[in-house]
């Protein structure tokens, strides 16, 4: 004849260490994912929440749009920004990037 028979390759039964050792990579890497991005930011986040909390009337603060100013009011979702003499500005408190020292603004 000229065709030869074919026969099937005996198959090696895959144990469950081989499926464990598989997902080893993918665990690891949620492992680092977590401890490089999403712990970190995390912790920005619960310190942005304490600053935001802390705040007084009277301290001199940077906005996210770059504004300076004074707090001349406060509310529970609200603060009113002096940037200028007689000028005020509200914005929501979320806004407030950073305390600055006193005596910043002259």
């Amino acid at each position: 004849m000229f065709i030869s028979n074919a026969y099937a390759q005996a198959t090696t039964a895959s144990s469950p260490e081989n499926g464990l050792l598989g997902m080893l990579p993918l665990v690891l890497m949620f492992v680092v994912l977590y401890f490089v991005m999403i712990r970190p930011q995390m912790k920005r986040q619960k310190e942005h929440k304490a600053m935001i909390e802390a705040v007084q009337k009277g301290d001199e603060v940077v906005t996210a749009g770059g504004l300076i100013g004074k707090i001349a009011k406060l509310g529970d979702n609200f603060i009113h920004l002096e940037v200028a003499n007689g000028v005020e500005v509200q914005l929501q408190r979320s806004a407030i990037t950073q305390v600055l020292p006193k005596g910043s603004l002259k």
